[in-house]
């Protein structure tokens, strides 16, 4: 399913839906194949001595968890990587350009600490560019932090909400409720919002924020975590379609992002993280394919009747292997794996994400 560059002319192929591995680009605006098609996620990571986009130590709105460089990672070349799809080129991310074609605009990343790990790089590649950043201003209420650029009126925003639906406080404990979605009212105000989940799904004991479960009218201690997930996308989906002004806001969903800790599943069996790794894989396969979690993401928005747009960067996230902050984090030193440093992949999801923006506007 998807949207292809063809000649002139942008063809639908599946449902009337915007969910596809590429996307619909104008002619020259992002560049055409040989066959005049591209799908912009798949392809390969190549070394581009002009990368990084800004210099992450100059950026203030980094938090040390992600900031390896600071944090004393001695390699540098994860960081000279970019995303060169198969059969075309991406623009580079153009910040000054970014900065005025959304002025006035409201963007909000909403989800877990991936969306925090995307919401500050983007912070970063407009701040690298700001003439005055003295007119940068930063605050923070509750689950919400803003980043408004003054002199463009641009706020960007990060929400966090780690399930979507919402977690409650009951006479029994916090209950996770599959089928509620509160904060909705504050999302769809929003000019572009930027979802993601899966992260928290899995944890369990001390890191688990909630204590029941409750489906429907049944309240459970635990259930099949995979079947929750499914069931809260379908919660979020049906408030998507039944809530959000698409006139006024665009709606993305970002793919499941992956954790290096099991080399088994890069033909590695010995390795067990990521501290070593200084280099992605090569090509544009993973060995073990796609989580489980991304074929459910992507069954839910399927399903979705309103032009949701799927930011498909899975499998291109799972070969960069060496863009975790590892040790490097600020955090007690321990292991990190899941997240990402900033400078680094986060740049490219941005990068993507500016791309679909511009070949629609």
């Amino acid at each position: 399913m998807g949207y292809w560059v063809q000649g002139w002319s942008c063809i639908l192929v599946g449902v009337a839906v915007i969910f596809s591995g590429g996307m619909c680009l104008a002619k020259g605006e992002v560049g055409e194949g040989e066959e005049g098609k591209c799908d912009i996620y798949e392809g390969s990571w190549v070394v581009d001595e002009s990368y990084p986009m800004y210099n992450s130590t100059l950026c203030p709105h980094i938090r040390r968890e992600f900031d390896c460089q600071t944090y004393g990672r001695p390699d540098k070349l994860y960081l000279r990587y970019k995303w060169q799809p198969k059969d075309c080129d991406l623009p580079r991310f153009d910040g000054q350009d970014f900065l005025r074609r959304f002025k006035g605009k409201k963007i909000m990343y909403i989800g877990d600490s991936i969306s925090l790990n995307q919401w500050q790089s983007m912070v970063c590649l407009l701040y690298a560019v700001v003439p005055d950043q003295s007119r940068i201003f930063q605050n923070a209420n509750g689950p919400l932090t803003t980043v408004i650029f003054q002199d463009y009126d641009l706020s960007i925003m990060v929400f966090h909400s780690p399930y979507l639906v919402d977690i409650e406080i009951e006479e029994i404990g916090r209950v996770l409720k599959l089928d509620s979605l509160k904060n909705g009212s504050i999302w769809k105000t929003n000019d572009i919002v930027i979802f993601n989940t899966w992260l928290w799904w899995y944890r369990s004991g001390r890191a688990q924020p909630w204590d029941y479960i409750q489906d429907g009218d049944q309240i459970k201690k635990d259930m099949d975590r995979m079947v929750a997930f499914k069931k809260a996308l379908i919660t979020w989906a049906k408030w998507v379609d039944s809530n959000v002004d698409f006139n006024k806001t665009q709606v993305f969903f970002r793919g499941v992002t992956p954790a290096h800790y099991d080399g088994k599943e890069w033909d590695e069996p010995k390795v067990t993280n990521c501290s070593k790794e200084t280099q992605p894989i090569s090509g544009s396969t993973y060995p073990s394919g796609l989580p489980q979690s991304s074929y459910v993401l992507e069954g839910v928005l399927s399903g979705v009747t309103k032009p949701v747009q799927f930011l498909n960067i899975t499998t291109l996230s799972q070969l960069r292997k060496d863009g975790h902050p590892s040790m490097y984090n600020g955090v007690n030193r321990s292991m990190d794996c899941t997240h990402w440093c900033i400078a680094g992949v986060p740049d490219t999801w941005n990068q993507l994400l500016y791309a679909t923006l511009i070949s629609q506007n």
